[in-house]
């Protein structure tokens, strides 16, 4: 019975935390000088997050270079720049790929996600509350 019992914890904690980095994160838009930008984050793991990038125009090439472009910020900390992208090279009306981001602190509960468009005074900001708090 005892060993029962601790079984049963012992699911419970891995459910828990495995339900804790389930969550799924809303896609946010973000529409200005012709372009669209869709980003949806992506927790691979407590530290490492992914963010999906959609890019979408019909009036320009989309030449970005996103990992330049873009910084990631959990609680207002230091900025991270993304370490690798994957995805569709410049060029084009329509591209799409991933960021990734490490040694994000794994009990951030804001997630902000810049991203500096040449041309643009402002960057685009998209923000998602990780319901801790």
């Amino acid at each position: 019975m005892r060993h029962g019992l601790i079984a049963a914890l012992v699911v419970a904690c891995f459910a828990a935390v495995g339900s804790a980095w389930a969550t799924d994160f809303l896609q946010q838009t973000s529409a200005l000088n012709g372009v669209t930008v869709k980003a949806t984050p992506r927790a691979v793991s407590d530290q490492i997050w992914e963010i999906d990038l959609i890019f979408d125009t019909h009036s320009q090439e989309i030449t970005d270079d996103a990992r330049k472009a873009a910084t990631l910020v959990a609680d207002g900390g230091a900025a991270l720049h993304p370490t690798e992208w994957r995805g569709d090279l410049p060029g084009g009306h329509h591209r799409e790929g991933t960021l990734r981001f490490e040694g994000v602190a794994p009990a951030s509960a804001l997630l902000e996600l810049r991203l500096q468009r040449e041309g643009e005074p402002a960057p685009r900001v998209f923000r998602w509350s990780m319901g801790k708090p």
